[in-house]
Protein backbone atom coordinates (compact mmCIF):
# COMPACT_ATOMS: atom_id res chain seq x y z
CA UNK A 1 0.00 0.00 0.00
CA UNK A 2 1.13 3.39 -1.05
CA UNK A 3 0.00 7.49 -0.73
CA UNK A 4 0.52 10.11 -2.98
CA UNK A 5 2.92 12.01 -1.96
CA UNK A 6 3.66 16.22 -3.67
CA UNK A 7 6.52 18.13 -2.75
CA UNK A 8 6.22 21.69 -4.20
CA UNK A 9 7.76 25.28 -3.88
CA UNK A 10 6.05 28.90 -4.74
CA UNK A 11 7.96 27.86 -7.91
CA UNK A 12 7.90 24.78 -8.89
CA UNK A 13 6.67 21.17 -8.57
CA UNK A 14 10.01 19.28 -7.17
CA UNK A 15 8.83 15.74 -6.70
CA UNK A 16 5.46 13.85 -7.42
CA UNK A 17 5.22 10.41 -6.66
CA UNK A 18 3.97 7.31 -4.52
CA UNK A 19 5.53 6.68 -1.07
CA UNK A 20 5.33 3.20 1.18
CA UNK A 21 6.78 5.80 4.34
CA UNK A 22 8.29 8.93 4.16
CA UNK A 23 10.30 10.64 6.86
CA UNK A 24 9.94 14.99 7.16
CA UNK A 25 12.36 16.98 9.42
CA UNK A 26 9.32 18.43 11.34
CA UNK A 27 9.78 21.11 13.29
CA UNK A 28 10.34 19.50 17.04
CA UNK A 29 11.62 16.31 14.93
CA UNK A 30 11.64 13.66 12.49
CA UNK A 31 8.33 12.82 11.46
CA UNK A 32 7.77 8.77 9.98
CA UNK A 33 4.44 9.22 7.60
CA UNK A 34 2.74 6.04 6.46
CA UNK A 35 -0.37 5.23 4.33
CA UNK A 36 -3.77 6.12 6.30
CA UNK A 37 -1.92 7.88 8.68
CA UNK A 38 -3.76 10.43 10.99
CA UNK A 39 -4.51 13.72 9.52
CA UNK A 40 -1.65 15.94 10.35
CA UNK A 41 -0.27 19.54 9.94
CA UNK A 42 3.40 20.66 11.18
CA UNK A 43 6.26 23.01 10.51
CA UNK A 44 9.43 21.49 8.93
CA UNK A 45 12.88 22.59 9.45
CA UNK A 46 15.71 22.30 7.12
CA UNK A 47 17.01 19.19 6.08
CA UNK A 48 16.27 16.10 4.41
CA UNK A 49 12.90 14.85 2.95
CA UNK A 50 13.18 10.97 2.56
CA UNK A 51 10.27 9.19 -0.10
CA UNK A 52 10.58 5.18 0.72
CA UNK A 53 9.05 3.16 -2.24
CA UNK A 54 9.85 -0.26 -2.05
CA UNK A 55 13.75 -0.45 -1.86
CA UNK A 56 14.12 3.03 -3.02
CA UNK A 57 14.74 6.28 -1.49
CA UNK A 58 14.32 9.17 -3.22
CA UNK A 59 16.03 12.44 -1.14
CA UNK A 60 15.21 15.93 -1.49
CA UNK A 61 16.50 18.68 0.32
CA UNK A 62 14.16 21.27 1.87
CA UNK A 63 14.73 24.74 3.50
CA UNK A 64 11.70 24.50 6.01
CA UNK A 65 8.19 24.96 4.67
CA UNK A 66 4.53 22.46 5.98
CA UNK A 67 3.49 19.41 5.85
CA UNK A 68 -0.27 18.39 5.57
CA UNK A 69 -0.60 14.77 5.62
CA UNK A 70 -4.02 13.54 4.88
CA UNK A 71 -5.25 9.70 5.07
CA UNK A 72 -4.98 9.59 1.08
CA UNK A 73 -2.31 12.32 0.51
CA UNK A 74 0.41 14.12 1.62
CA UNK A 75 1.33 17.36 0.97
CA UNK A 76 4.69 19.19 1.33
CA UNK A 77 5.18 23.03 0.72
CA UNK A 78 8.45 23.63 0.86
CA UNK A 79 10.41 27.45 1.07
CA UNK A 80 12.82 25.65 -1.13
CA UNK A 81 13.46 22.31 -2.09
CA UNK A 82 15.96 20.57 -4.74
CA UNK A 83 17.37 17.09 -5.04
CA UNK A 84 21.49 16.25 -4.35
CA UNK A 85 21.79 16.25 -8.23
CA UNK A 86 20.69 19.46 -8.24
CA UNK A 87 23.30 21.00 -5.32
CA UNK A 88 26.52 23.05 -6.90
CA UNK A 89 28.51 22.18 -3.96
CA UNK A 90 30.75 25.75 -5.60
CA UNK A 91 27.29 27.13 -5.26
CA UNK A 92 26.42 25.79 -1.76
CA UNK A 93 29.90 26.93 -0.53
CA UNK A 94 29.56 30.64 -1.75
CA UNK A 95 25.95 30.45 -0.22
CA UNK A 96 27.53 29.35 3.60
CA UNK A 97 30.52 32.16 3.06
CA UNK A 98 27.88 34.90 2.40
CA UNK A 99 25.45 33.50 4.56
CA UNK A 100 28.78 33.44 7.85
CA UNK A 101 29.55 37.45 6.03
CA UNK A 102 25.87 38.25 6.76
CA UNK A 103 25.90 37.11 10.29
CA UNK A 104 29.51 38.74 11.16
CA UNK A 105 28.12 42.18 9.51
CA UNK A 106 25.32 42.59 10.83
CA UNK A 107 23.41 45.61 11.63
CA UNK A 108 20.39 44.89 13.64
CA UNK A 109 18.35 42.49 15.37
CA UNK A 110 16.67 41.95 11.92
CA UNK A 111 19.64 41.21 9.73
CA UNK A 112 20.85 39.05 12.68
CA UNK A 113 18.19 36.91 12.81
CA UNK A 114 17.56 36.87 8.76
CA UNK A 115 21.32 36.16 7.88
CA UNK A 116 21.17 33.57 11.22
CA UNK A 117 18.35 31.76 9.38
CA UNK A 118 19.63 31.87 5.75
CA UNK A 119 23.61 30.75 7.68
CA UNK A 120 21.40 27.66 9.06
CA UNK A 121 20.15 26.57 5.90
CA UNK A 122 23.29 26.79 3.28
CA UNK A 123 25.01 25.11 6.13
CA UNK A 124 22.48 22.00 6.23
CA UNK A 125 22.39 22.26 2.74
CA UNK A 126 26.06 21.98 2.24
CA UNK A 127 26.23 19.16 5.05
CA UNK A 128 23.39 17.48 3.52
CA UNK A 129 25.33 17.61 -0.18
CA UNK A 130 28.64 16.05 1.44
CA UNK A 131 26.57 13.75 3.08
CA UNK A 132 25.61 12.33 0.14
CA UNK A 133 28.56 12.53 -2.28
CA UNK A 134 30.34 10.26 0.30
CA UNK A 135 27.59 7.65 0.06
Amino acid sequence: MSVPVLVATAEREVYRGDADFLVAPGAAGELGIMPNHAPLLSALKPGELRVHVGDHIDEVFISGGFIEVQPNMITILADSAERATDIDEAAALEATRKAEDGEANRNGDIDYARASSELAIAAARLDWLRKKKRH
